[in-house]
Formats: C-alpha cells, sequence, structure tokens
C-alpha cells in the first residue's frame, strides 16, 4: 500500500505523539550546539594523514591526591589536565548572491550609468569553541559544528601560543572532528572509558564558554544513554549521550568532561534553550572510534537504510487505523511503524514499504525506533540484514542490504 502525500499530513501529528527518525544525515538539533555561532553544514575537505593511534584508553590514571592544601579532587584535575584543553576559533566567508531582480537588464543598466555595480556581498562569520590534545604530536578533539564550513581554524594552547590548524576529517552525522596543529612534545589528556559510567558520579568541565578561556565547573553526571530523540534534538544524530549539570555554555562545544580521576569521559556538545543543569557530552568512546576512523580515513561511513519510523504505541495505532482503516490497518500491538521510505534506498530495493511494521533484524526483536537505529548503526555496509516486518496482518521477511550514508553538503 503506497501512502499519497496528501496523507502525510497525518503523519505530522503521529510527529507530535512519538519521537521520528529517518536513516539519513540530517544533524541539526533543536538543542543548541555549543560552538560560538554556527558556521553553516560544508563539509571541509579532509586532508588524509598516516594514520597515529589516539590515546590509548585501556588504562585510566590514578586516582590524584591532593595538590598543596587543596581542599577538593578538582584542582588536581584541572592543573593536570587544563593545560591539554585549547581554545578553537574559526571563520567562514558567506558570500550572498545578488538578488534575482537585480540580474535583469534593466537595473544591471540602471547602476552602470551611475558607475555603480551590483556585488555579490560577502560576510565573516566566526565562532569559538573548545578541544583537547590527544596526541602530543598536535592531534586535537573537538565538536564538527565547531569547524564545520571554515575557511581558518587557529587554536589557542592555555600558554598563550597559538597555530593555524588543519582540519584532518570531521563527521557531522555524531558531531566529531580531529584538527592538527603543527606543534609538537604537547600535553594531552587521557582517556577513560565512558562504558562504565553510573549517574551520580562527579565530574568537571573544562572549555572557554563566551570567550571567558579556561572556565572550570563541576557537577555529577545525571544520566547516561540519553538519546537525541530523549533530549529533543533530531533523532537521526547518530550518538547517545551522557548529561550533566556541570555548567556548560555556548563556547564549550569540543570541550573535555572528566572524571574525578582526570580522565576525559566526554566531550561536551549542546545544551537545552532556556533550561538549566542540562548539558550533554558524546561519551568518549564514540569520540574515540569516529576520531580513529578520521585519522585513518579522512572520513566515516555510516550504514544506511533510508527509512523514516516512529515507534508504535496504542495512540499511534488508534491513529494510523482511523486515519487510514480502509486501506491500511495496523494490526501489531509492538513494534517500528515505518513512515516513509526513501525512494531508491536501500530500504526501497529491499522491498520495505510505508506502514510496515519492523518486528525484528537480524532476529532481534524491536520495539524502539532508537533498537532500529542502534541495529543498523551496528551493522556493515552491504552486508545483509534480515529483517521481519508485520504488513497487512502478514508476517514478511525482507533482506536489505545497507549503504554507506549520503553525504550532503550546504552552503
Amino acid at each position: 500500500m503506497k501512502i499519497s502525500d496528501d496523507d502525510f499530513f497525518s503523519f505530522a501529528a503521529l510527529r507530535r505523539l512519538q519521537h521520528w527518525s529517518w536513516h539519513s544525515p540530517l544533524i541539526l538539533l533543536s538543542i543548541i550546539s555549543l560552538g560560538g555561532c554556527s558556521l553553516g553544514s560544508k563539509i571541509l575537505q579532509p586532508q588524509k594523514i598516516d594514520a597515529q593511534p589516539v590515546v590509548n584508553s585501556t588504562t585510566t590514571s590514578p586516582i590524584l591526591t591532593n595538590v598543596g592544601n587543596s581542599p577538593n579532587f578538582v584542582v588536581p584535575v584541572v592543573q593536570k589536565v587544563g593545560p591539554a584543553v585549547v581554545r578553537i576559533d574559526s571563520s567562514k566567508t558567506v558570500t550572498r548572491d545578488v538578488p534575482e531582480e537585480y540580474k535583469d537588464p534593466f537595473f544591471q543598466r540602471f547602476f552602470s550609468e551611475r558607475g555603480q555595480s551590483v556585488q555579490p556581498q560577502q560576510r565573516v562569520v566566526r565562532g569559538s569553541g573548545s578541544g583537547f590534545i590527544i596526541n602530543a604530536d598536535g592531534q586535537i578533539l573537538t565538536n564538527s559544528h565547531v569547524v564545520d564550513g571554515a575557511d581558518t581554524v587557529t587554536v589557542t594552547l592555555k600558554d598563550g601560543r597559538t597555530f593555524g590548524g588543519k582540519v584532518l576529517g570531521e563527521d557531522p552525522v555524531t558531531d566529531v572532528a580531529v584538527i592538527k596543529i603543527p606543534a609538537t612534545s604537547l600535553p594531552v589528556v587521557a582517556l577513560g572509558n565512558s562504558d562504565t559510567l553510573q549517574p551520580g558520579e562527579s565530574v568537571i568541565a573544562i572549555g572557554n564558554p563566551l570567550g571567558l578561556n579556561n572556565t572550570v565547573t563541576a557537577g555529577i553526571l545525571s544520566a547516561t544513554g540519553r538519546s537525541s530523540s530523549d533530549i529533543g534534538g533530531a533523532p537521526d544524530k547518530r550518538v547517545d549521550y551522557l548529561q550533566t549539570d556541570a555548567a556548560i555554555n555556548p563556547g564549550n562545544s569540543g570541550g573535555p568532561l572528566l572524571n574525578s580521576r582526570g580522565d576525559v569521559i566526554g566531550m561536551n556538545t549542546a545544551i537545552i534553550q532556556g533550561a538549566q543543569g542540562l548539558g550533554f557530552a558524546i561519551p568518549i568512546n564514540s569520540a574515540r572510534q569516529i576520531a580513529e576512523q578520521l585519522i585513518a580515513n579522512g572520513k566515516v561511513e555510516h550504514p544506511y537504510l533510508g527509512i523514516q519510523m516512529v515507534t508504535l504505541t496504542p495512540e499511534v495505532k488508534q491513529k494510523v487505523n482511523s486515519k487510514f482503516g480502509d486501506r491500511l490497518r495496523i494490526n501489531a500491538d509492538r513494534g517500528v511503524l515505518l513512515i516513509g521510505v526513501v525512494p531508491s534506498s536501500p530500504a526501497a530495493l529491499g522491498g520495505l514499504r510505508e506502514g510496515d511494521v519492523i518486528q525484528s533484524i537480524n532476529n532481534q526483536s524491536v520495539t524502539k525506533n532508537e533498537e532500529v537505529q542502534k541495529l543498523v548503526d551496528s551493522s556493515k555496509i552491504g552486508v545483509p540484514l534480515q529483517i521481519q516486518v508485520q504488513r497487512n496482518a502478514q508476517a514478511t521477511q525482507l533482506t536489505v542490504k545497507p549503504a554507506a550514508l549520503p553525504v550532503h553538503s550546504e552552503g
């Protein structure tokens, strides 16, 4: 059954009832990214270099002892890690084209007779964020949105030295980027293990919020495993977040979130507009994995199906059946309802249709769209997935081969 374009207004209602997701490269969040400004979404051409290992994270630092008369654990952590936290300033020249009406020969002649001309307008967009050094030879981890589309990148160390930076690669799908500066023997951070974190642990954030360099804040880890749909962002953002109440603000983007040992456990990324004590960081295990691919290849390929989906709930089921009951009736009580399939996508080529309810993938049952997303993320490009769906009260088994996620650039 093909759902017409006219029928899709009802799916807008579904989106209000339940978070929905495209397996697509959209990355804009309704939360606020923490860079000083947005530099657009055009992806820089990555500059490939020889792969170098990211800091070994299989070991953790010993518990730090107080330094001098320090009354708490924060001071020694900051003294240890602070020199490896950097400020990143970026700029991009944005060209605004001549309005169409001024391209008319009449206007061209009008301005020419007065010794004037209509030219495209240019302006420079600037932004700032944070980052941390992961390799003594100058590799720095930060957010993609801090450097996305930038013409120039300037890195300032805590000791005051500045360097021009090159973007080795960036992945807007996870909002991770690696840049390189021409320096050696630099202080580096130790990377921890974000898979073992527990809510309630003490955390420290270091960064450059609102231009205030080397700002330190502290709090606790409020939660782990927050999906972008949980926090109101674009549900296809392919990363789960750590939540913290440590104060972070615009300019903290790309800075480290640390545990009490001084190990980096996350990369500060976003806040929710108008909220207090709700900051979010990319788990360092996820950031590390992406960084290693960026360093080795200059890019990251993500598996992609090309579906728009919504978790099936009793309310969603009732809405669909009341609207489309004469042509489509949902009989399943649980699963993930497809409300869109991208034409010519792997999903379309594999036979998935709008109205299908995914029940399992490779014999793993699914009841939430986030579960489908995670299974696709962990799949391999070109390796078939066995997807069982319920279609018109009938169980149907389909084979779908994930492809590489298309990368779109703008501006």
